[in-house]
């Protein structure tokens, strides 16, 4: 979730040093500092679940899950993101242990406050990294989940998953994970 802050003219490293020593996070567009705020435990919850899953089915390989703690770093839109979970399957993100820059599978769980930016201009903000195949958006008040998996150079195909008893395909990891158990839990 994010909150505006202040503009200040920054360079992407400048950045980097800056928010090492910030109490809070902030996410980085253009120069514009973007101050992060909480979570819902219903949004928390999701992320959990999904992390889990994905951890679980991932051991042993190549790839790795990780929580919205990690940044993910988008050069040709002069940004650092915050994902809600991110998988990466690049050795030089393994080398990197605060940055990723080659996400395979970027997931956000939608807020009110957010997603509309979750889809639109955030996603715009992904797309240029070539890593990318698929971006899921999660709906935490309902079991309802939208994925764009990239399908050419500049092409995304929407794929939507909607009820408990439906799956979510992930063909970037070769998954397929059950929709119930995304939403476990949920208070």
């Amino acid at each position: 979730m994010v909150d505006a802050a202040e503009k200040l003219p920054m360079s992407m490293d400048e950045f980097l040093a800056w928010e090492q020593e910030q109490p809070t996070r902030h996410e980085f567009l253009g120069g514009e500092i973007i101050a992060m705020t909480g979570a819902s435990d219903r949004h928390n919850t999701i992320a959990i679940n999904l992390t889990l899953q994905l951890r679980d089915r991932l051991r042993g390989g190549p790839c790795r899950v990780f929580m919205s703690d990690i940044k993910v770093e988008v050069e040709a839109a002069d940004a650092f993101f915050y994902p809600d979970l991110l998988v990466t399957c690049s050795e030089q993100d393994a080398a990197s242990p605060l940055v990723k820059r080659e996400p395979t599978l970027i997931v956000e769980v939608l807020s009110a406050p957010t997603a509309s930016y979750d889809l639109g201009q955030k996603f715009a903000h992904y797309r240029p990294l070539p890593s990318l195949q698929e971006y899921v958006l999660v709906d935490p008040d309902r079991p309802f989940i939208e994925l764009f998996r990239r399908s050419g150079a500049d092409q995304w195909q929407l794929v939507q998953a909607s009820g408990l008893e439906s799956e979510l395909e992930l063909t970037s990891l070769a998954l397929t994970l059950p929709m119930a158990p995304i939403y476990h839990d949920l208070p």
